[in-house]
């Protein structure tokens, strides 16, 4: 079994967190995997808090498994979906898309677990200094927002930088991925991708069809002249923002182009001008399982593949 300080940290069975996806990651979702050993994370998005309440509250009628939600801080909604969790007492806070600085304090205070996404060195830094309890590093493989930077070069640069516990993820999808993430120093791993095809995914059929058609090539990265770059799956919209990016189209109007997509593609399954968000290891990923099983068999190929490292003695991974 691997067991690291993320496990004792959370009280979950896997160092694993299912990843925050807008329109994809529900109570349902979470649910599942924070019962098959991992954490599941409930995705705000740019939900009002009530929204997101209501799933907080259903997550606790399926499962007394610790679990977490992810803070999107650019959403209009962030100060109030902030207090609402507080109130609510949820265990574990993941932020995304900016600096949780002055949420921070209020959140400690009240016995959360803050896990901040960290796109660089100095962030991570500057997170463990404000309090955070581990930081997670995600590189530029993953699916959804990116950065510029990759899983295999951030990760170990940061787990030298700070003393809290390091998540890798980005380009995480089978037990080869977390036994590399380990061997980098990470403590456990964040996966997207691979519980897109969950059977309890409340996403689209055309979304999971679509990635399990994907090969290694068949992800492209929009928006980066926006500043907030989103790596896809290649369809007609992302021919629509290449043509606007050659044509040094405004912000505005490559904004304008992308309201609104995602929810086309997940929830109105609309795969050729919706967004079809999916990281680089989609073309890995090509069978649809419960989030038990997912788990089991990564974790059993990892402990295979680390046992034959030499890297686990006495069954367990620090």
């Amino acid at each position: 079994m691997i067991y690291t300080k993320i496990c004792e940290m959370l009280k979950i069975k896997y160092p694993i967190f299912q990843g925050g996806m807008a329109q994809i990651s529900d109570s349902g979702l979470a649910a599942a995997v924070s019962q098959a050993g991992g954490l599941g994370i409930i995705a705000s998005g740019n939900n009002p808090p009530e929204a997101i309440r209501d799933e907080i509250h259903k997550i606790r009628e399926l499962t007394d498994k610790p679990f977490g939600v992810n803070v999107m801080l650019l959403s209009p909604y962030a100060e109030e979906v902030s207090q609402m969790l507080i109130e609510e007492k949820v265990p574990v806070i993941v932020t995304g898309a900016g600096n949780p600085g002055k949420y921070m304090k209020r959140w400690k205070e009240a016995g959360i677990k803050v896990i901040p996404v960290a796109p660089s060195v100095a962030f991570a830094k500057h997170f463990e200094k404000a309090g955070a309890d581990a930081v997670i590093c995600e590189g530029t493989e993953a699916g959804g927002h990116v950065g510029e930077l990759t899983t295999m070069c951030i990760t170990p640069q940061v787990v030298d930088s700070v003393n809290i516990p390091v998540v890798a993820a980005g380009g995480i999808g089978d037990g080869r991925g977390i036994a590399a993430a380990f061997c980098l120093g990470a403590s456990g791993v964040q996966v997207g991708t691979r519980f897109v095809l969950a059977k309890e995914c409340k996403a689209h059929q055309n979304y999971k069809e679509k990635i399990k058609k994907a090969g290694d090539t068949d992800t492209a990265v929009t928006g980066r002249k926006t500043g907030h770059p989103v790596r896809v799956l290649k369809n007609k919209l992302v021919t629509q923002f290449k043509e606007l990016e050659k044509n040094n189209a405004s912000i505005e109007e490559m904004e304008a182009l992308g309201r609104g997509r995602l929810y086309m593609a997940a929830v109105e399954g609309n795969v050729d001008y919706g967004s079809v968000m999916s990281g680089q290891i989609a073309g890995l990923v090509y069978k649809e399982q419960a989030c038990r099983d997912i788990i089991r068999e990564m974790f059993e190929e990892a402990e295979r593949i680390m046992k034959n490292l030499g890297l686990m003695a006495g069954g367990s991974n620090e």
